[in-house]
């Protein structure tokens, strides 16, 4: 089957390839991203695999109907990107991947709290210049510190393990608390009582309207002065301007993302030789005690090798049967 691959790069190319090899789908690699602007590029396609940045919109999904495609393979677990009412209407099927390597995108959290907590990002710019001296690197131990995980599925219950292990208190909040985790001595707490109680506040949510800006300018009001904020879930889920607010007042201790509101114009490109236009983004990398990475939670071979197996199973479903294997609709949703 013709598949049109968009938002690609070397190694969407390289593990999709690999996945592909004994199944010979015809796979047509695309840089762009996929928007009601590029659709037009997947005649001919049965099939088109989209990414975190890709929008698919209804005007997007009329068009990739019009054009025959009845599948969407997303090469990522969330769908807040796609409007599922729209393609019910249109007929179009959409798959993901509900799960990949959760323990890619939980170290990585972890990697950036321990980074921010002792300044590993200063110390190392320090070093190359040939300065050793140590002010205003001093952190503070993890073991006894209250860490707040705001959603444990597989990701936040990955991070609850790993905390642990380095001897924090672990409070939680989620629909549908963890009897696994509560075991293992997590309690679960409301949203509002977890930002109070955290020294540590880390985002592992889905983007629904109920998690947008779910961490905004009362939230931050809320929380500790000084603690820190991690996220790796999606951009929206905080509000990008009460940070800074935060930030500016000394409140917030210290902030680490890999995921930014407006991202898709930024991550997975190299802008090194042009000027960032996004005055938000550019205020947030003014603060010393702020780290971003470009979305590469995900980034590991184990990861990668999931999420390019189970794009190309649900291409091999929908192909053998009509309905990809992981499928999401609003229908199932609303269920």
């Amino acid at each position: 089957m013709e598949v049109c691959v968009y938002s690609t790069r070397a190694w969407d190319r390289n593990f999709l390839a690999t996945a592909n090899r004994e199944r010979q789908h015809a796979l047509r690699f695309l840089e762009t991203r996929l928007d009601a602007q590029t659709a037009a590029l997947a005649a001919g396609a049965r099939a088109v695999s989209a990414f975190v940045n890709d929008r698919l919109d209804a005007q997007t999904l009329a068009i990739l109907a019009d054009l025959g495609v009845g599948l969407v393979a997303l090469r990522c677990t969330g769908f807040n990107q796609v409007d599922l009412e729209a393609a019910g209407r249109l007929g179009i099927r959409i798959g993901r991947v509900p799960a990949y390597s959760p323990e890619a995108v939980a170290e990585h959290a972890v990697a950036l709290m321990l980074a921010l907590n002792r300044h590993i990002h200063r110390a190392f710019n320090r070093v190359r210049e040939g300065n050793f001296t140590l002010d205003g690197l001093m952190g503070f131990d993890m073991k006894g510190r209250t860490a707040g995980i705001v959603g444990t599925g597989a990701i936040g219950a990955a991070v609850a393990r790993i905390l642990l292990g380095f001897g924090c208190r672990i409070v939680a909040t989620d629909p549908h608390p963890d009897k696994a985790l509560e075991a293992l001595g997590v309690g679960y707490l409301p949203f509002p009582e977890l930002a109070e109680a955290s020294d540590i506040l880390t985002l592992h949510c889905p983007l629904t309207p109920e998690t947008h800006h779910l961490v905004d300018a009362r939230t931050l009001e809320r929380m500790k002065p000084g603690a820190m904020l991690i996220n790796t879930s999606r951009g929206a889920v905080v509000d990008t301007r009460a940070l800074i607010a935060a930030l500016k007042s000394g409140h917030l201790g210290s902030l680490g993302l890999d995921v930014y509101e407006e991202e898709s114009h930024l991550f997975f490109r190299d802008l090194s030789d042009e000027v960032i236009t996004d005055d938000v983004f550019a205020r947030l990398l003014t603060f010393p005690n702020v780290l971003i990475t470009g979305h590469q939670g995900f980034f590991t071979r184990e990861a990668l090798a999931v999420i390019a197996e189970t794009t190309l199973a649900n291409i091999d479903s929908f192909a053998a049967s009509g309905a990809p294997l992981h499928e999401v609709s609003a229908s199932m949703l609303a269920a």
